[in-house]
């Protein structure tokens, strides 16, 4: 499928705290591509939410099959660790969020938690060669990889690996891109290494409460005080992509 072809998205402009380049921009939501299948390739439980939640969203309402991949179990989080198998907890946290966010299809995989970007190339794009095989996605998404937007390598390693397989099988990809003006905020804010961009390509429209339904079924890790908060309240209800690898745009 060609990587431009669209679906008109609502006719509206709205107003965020940041959501442009510059502070206060007005900005015109634009359009998902007419995928009905999407392959969405993470490293995290909560990613899929976190992340890519509005997204999701706007997916799925659109009509659009979703297959989340997700890489690790999540184990080396510290948030939740008291509980009884925090593998477990954040088995049944995914499931939940997906239901909520409407994906069709959750996969997850066991590879080690903060240590992806070690591991064999092949061992990462193996399990999303399967799915690609599996799934027959028009399109794939991921976090943007130039940093992994949170400077998190995991994220990075993900959808590195995802976007050499989407590209060896000739399927476009959109990743998750902040503003530049987002990133440099939270940074501020918060000390972090979030990477932005100058050169977005769509800016859509999204259901943030739908989003935050699925943050909640990660009770686990959506705890009060974490910079996803400040991050949603800059965007404000649109998020931002961009056309990744050799078959973009």
């Amino acid at each position: 499928m060609d990587a431009s072809s669209a679906r008109a998205a609502p006719a509206a402009t709205c107003t965020g705290p940041v959501g442009g380049a510059e502070y206060g921009e007005q900005m015109n939501p634009g359009e998902l591509p007419s995928w009905t299948s999407v392959l969405v390739v993470v490293a995290h439980p909560d990613d899929e939410s976190f992340g890519l939640g509005g997204l999701l969203g706007a997916f799925a309402s659109a009509g659009a099959v979703i297959e989340v991949l997700c890489l690790t179990q999540g184990e080396a989080s510290t948030l939740g660790a008291d509980g009884d198998d925090l593998v477990a907890t954040r088995r049944e946290e995914l499931a939940l969020a997906a239901r909520r966010l409407g994906v069709a299809t959750t996969t997850l995989l066991d590879l080690p938690d903060g240590e992806l970007r070690e591991l064999a190339e092949d061992r990462l794009r193996q399990p999303v060669r399967d799915a690609v095989e599996r799934a027959h996605p028009d399109g794939v998404l991921v976090f943007d990889p130039d940093g992994g937007v949170t400077g998190h390598p995991d994220h990075e390693a993900a959808s590195r690996a995802a976007l050499a397989v989407a590209d060896a099988h000739g399927i476009p990809v959109l990743g998750w891109a902040l503003p530049t003006a987002v990133a440099r905020a939270l940074n501020a804010d918060d000390g972090g290494s979030f990477v932005g961009h100058d050169d977005l390509d769509l800016t859509v429209l999204v259901d943030r409460a739908r989003q935050r339904r699925a943050i909640e079924a990660h009770a686990s890790q959506a705890v009060p005080g974490s910079v996803l908060w400040r991050r949603l309240e800059l965007l404000g209800p649109v998020e931002h992509l961009r056309w990744l690898g050799r078959t973009g745009r």
